[in-house]
């Protein structure tokens, strides 16, 4: 073989040991002698060959992991969470991507880290809480993870980003008991509700046989006002008619007598004419009609007394 041949071919395959090629959404970290040098973007670049090495090829996207742990609270019941972690390299800057590359010995070991530290800090928000407490306190404590996390992630070159907590169950024992506290509550609020309900219907039952009470008791009050006005005037009415009677019987020369008995039949026969089935005993005896007699007439003469006042 021609010695160059052999010249370009040793020459192709320098150039070819040269340029290396970056996956998107990756860095290379570059070190010299086993010391950092410098970060290789995506896509293609130069190295030195057989000087700078490719220590590591560091993925800048963003990555997840499932958690399930357990934590105990401070009443001493044992809670189950079942949580999903978001993070991701801080940024591309030398400094950060540095901490990424040197900060742990693997993958691996970062896991375990970032695993635990997770864990420790929801251990620790919970343990100061009661069981009746956690369900509601979902939103807290992810917040609290995240303010204790984001500094120390910081230092190894990641930053969280999102902790969401899909499920926090207890114990069966203990579930059973909330489900039983949540029954009893329901039925008491119901019993209240139903309480309420009857009482509000009483109270307006009441007040609707008040009302009725007071307009029957209205309406009475008028009637009996009517009813009396319509007897004091019937008596007015009856005390003219015999005033006149007896003037009329006194011009004529007529016997008081005669118009008395005229008002003693026509008595006997209103009696007769509109009871309706009911039993009158009247005296019918001669002393008994004299008697009846002397009473009208005394009734005739304080009308005649009576009107003459009223005249004047």
């Amino acid at each position: 073989m021609s010695p160059i041949y052999i010249v370009l071919i040793v020459v192709v395959a320098l150039l070819f040991v040269c340029f290396v090629t970056v996956q998107q959404g990756t860095v290379a970290v570059i070190t010299i002698f086993g010391k950092f040098q410098r970060i290789l973007r995506p896509g293609l670049n130069f190295r030195i060959p057989f000087i700078e090495r490719i220590f590591r090829r560091i993925s800048i996207q963003n990555r997840s992991i499932e958690l399930k742990f357990q934590a105990i609270t401070q009443d001493q019941a044992n809670v189950n969470f079942s949580a999903m972690l978001l993070y991701a390299v801080f940024n591309q800057e030398a400094e950060t991507i540095k901490n990424v590359a040197f900060k742990f010995m693997d993958e691996r070991s970062l896991m375990q880290a970032l695993v635990r530290s997770v864990e420790g800090s929801v251990r620790a928000f919970v343990a100061t809480k009661k069981q009746a407490e956690i369900l509601s306190l979902r939103g807290e404590i992810i917040l609290h993870v995240k303010d204790q996390l984001d500094k120390v992630l910081e230092e190894w070159g990641y930053h969280l980003i999102d902790l969401q907590i899909n499920d926090i169950t207890f114990d069966e024992v203990i579930m059973r008991s909330m489900a039983q506290v949540v029954s009893s509550n329901n039925l008491k609020a119901a019993a209240e509700n139903e309480g309420q309900a009857l009482l509000i219907t009483k109270t307006k039952a009441a007040e609707a046989d008040g009302n009725a009470i007071k307009i029957q008791a209205e309406a009475e009050r008028q009637a009996a006002q009517l009813r009396g006005q319509g007897v004091a005037l019937f008596r007015e009415e009856v005390a003219h008619g015999m005033a006149r009677a007896a003037k009329e019987m006194e011009q004529a020369n007529l016997d008081a007598s005669f118009i008395l008995f005229s008002m003693w039949t026509d008595a006997i026969k209103h009696f007769a004419e509109n009871g309706k089935g009911n039993t009158i005993f009247l005296d019918g005896s001669n002393d008994g009609m004299q008697r009846t007699m002397k009473e009208l007439m005394s009734i005739a003469q304080t009308s005649k007394i009576v009107t003459p006042q009223q005249g004047r």
